[in-house]
């Protein structure tokens, strides 16, 4: 059989594996979106009509390891493009999926209104400046619904018999609700191989969700190395590390914070700390606003999915009843709402999206209180190179939004990372050391940036593994 690698190589986003058996039967493994950028330079390569570098028909079978966009967001484009098949996934991915995919269509219906708008002659040249990619792969609501509708959902630890010779079986690895590792077993011409995908590994005792489970014995596996050449810097519980900066930011000085934090996943964990912290810890009435539908919705599907969150998460819940809804806690439902929040002048917690404040509400949330002294922006998770997030974490001292206007920093700039659902140098390590050398055979490294993946290899040539692989992008392997 042949795998080969079309996307989260040698970058972070955009995963994408295809295997391709002798007897011409093809599984890929995730179909995520590519936010890279050398993606512009591969679809110069590829044509400018060009989505896939394959033939979406020719593919047998879908597998999802989890919900987040750069692992699922391509699906409506594979589907569109001729892919017939199902979609394999975790019942929790299901729902999860179709509200990022959904909201992923609704950008693109505005990208879609603004590319219309746009006078012809200028067409061009702003579609390159404000959206990188084709403009083909702008999919609409019509294309997510015709996607999940494929979906086909499959319990945690079940082994599914897709053939007399292929099974496939999803493994709990936290790091979001649903999210899993997967293991195919495939037998071809009479010999027996175990192919693993790590999706991407969570971390111990993070905020609702059940630690990683181990993978089986495999002979090949894909392992992502996002963390791969780092460790969490802060030790303390996720409780404390909060608990400390909203004293510094809410209490001893009466300000806000605010907090840039993904829809799904980060904002559920920070609100069942928060809640937590009001509950049982006694943490003086501050409001906290969280401002996002998505979010909103995101949260519903877990308070729909208790079961398959950890012990903690479930013993709060049998004695409290709720996981995310506190006295002092207001959704935010619209942007009238959410601009509302500007003029209330208390101190208070305001959560809302992006996380790397690169686009969503909180972009307005961080613009007006950048020249507030006594506001704080708390960043809890990576901020991509290029984004606001990474540029204020850099120490920038103002921001030039127009040629005649500049904006003085004033609010103080912080940041843990206590609450980032990726495991670090050593959970990864722990995730590969339960493989045995006498059995693994390569390891690929994914869904990393160059300078992580190669401090990995070296850290796992130093434990004993001899092949360890990072693939380019279109590099194939027999296995």
């Amino acid at each position: 059989m042949k795998l080969t690698f079309w996307g989260a190589a040698r970058q972070v986003t955009g995963s994408m594996f295809l295997l391709e058996l002798e007897d011409g039967y093809t599984i890929l493994i995730d179909c995520g979106t590519d936010l890279d950028k050398q993606k512009v330079e591969r679809d110069k390569l590829l044509g400018h009509y060009s989505l896939f570098p394959f033939e979406p028909s020719q593919i047998n079978l879908v597998l999802l390891t989890h919900a987040h966009i750069d692992h699922s967001g391509n699906l409506p484009n594979l589907i569109r493009e001729g892919y017939e098949g199902q979609i394999l996934c975790t019942t929790a991915t299901l729902p999860l999926a179709d509200l990022l995919l959904r909201d992923a269509a609704a950008l693109n219906a505005k990208r879609v209104k603004e590319l219309q708008s746009e006078p012809a002659g200028k067409k061009k040249k702003t579609s390159k400046k404000k959206f990188r990619h084709n403009p083909l792969e702008l999919y609409l609501e019509k294309q997510v619904h015709e996607t999940t509708d494929r979906f086909v959902t499959i319990g945690f630890n079940q082994k599914f018999k897709v053939s007399k010779t292929i099974s496939v079986t999803f493994i709990p690895t936290g790091h979001l609700l649903g999210a899993a590792n997967i293991v195919l077993d495939i037998e071809e011409n009479g010999v027996k191989k175990s192919i693993g995908f790590s999706g991407d590994v969570g971390r111990k005792n993070y905020p609702l969700l059940p630690d990683p489970q181990r993978m089986p014995q495999v002979d090949y596996l894909v392992c992502e190395s996002t963390y791969g050449g780092r460790r969490h810097a802060d030790k303390d519980a996720p409780e404390e590390a909060l608990a400390k900066i909203i004293k510094e930011t809410c209490i001893d000085q009466p300000g806000r914070l605010i907090i840039p934090a993904f829809s799904v996943g980060r904002t559920q964990a920070l609100l069942f700390v928060l809640n937590k912290l009001y509950t049982e810890e006694g943490l003086p009435p501050i409001k906290v606003f969280s401002d996002s539908p998505l979010a909103l919705a995101s949260t519903r599907v877990y308070e729909k999915n208790i079961g398959l969150l950890n012990k903690e998460a479930k013993e709060f819940y049998e004695e409290h009843e709720e996981l995310f809804d506190f006295d002092n806690l207001t959704y935010v439902q619209d942007m009238k709402q959410s601009k509302a929040i500007a003029n209330y002048n208390e101190p208070c917690i305001i959560i809302s999206s992006s996380g790397m404040i690169s686009g969503g509400r909180v972009e307005h949330h961080v613009m007006t209180n950048l020249p507030n002294p006594y506001a704080t922006i708390l960043l809890v998770g990576f901020a991509a190179e290029g984004t606001l997030g990474n540029k204020l974490l850099k120490g920038m001292r103002s921001l030039s939004i127009s040629k005649d206007k500049e904006i003085p920093i004033m609010a103080t700039i912080k940041s843990i990372d206590v609450f980032s659902g990726h495991g670090d140098l050593d959970d990864l390590t722990d995730f590969v050391e339960y493989q045995s050398n006498d059995k693994l055979k390569t390891i690929f490294l994914v869904h990393g940036e160059l300078e992580s993946m190669e401090s990995f290899k070296s850290h796992l040539h130093y434990r004993g593994y001899t092949d360890i692989q990072i693939p380019k992008w279109g590099d194939e392997f027999e296995l």
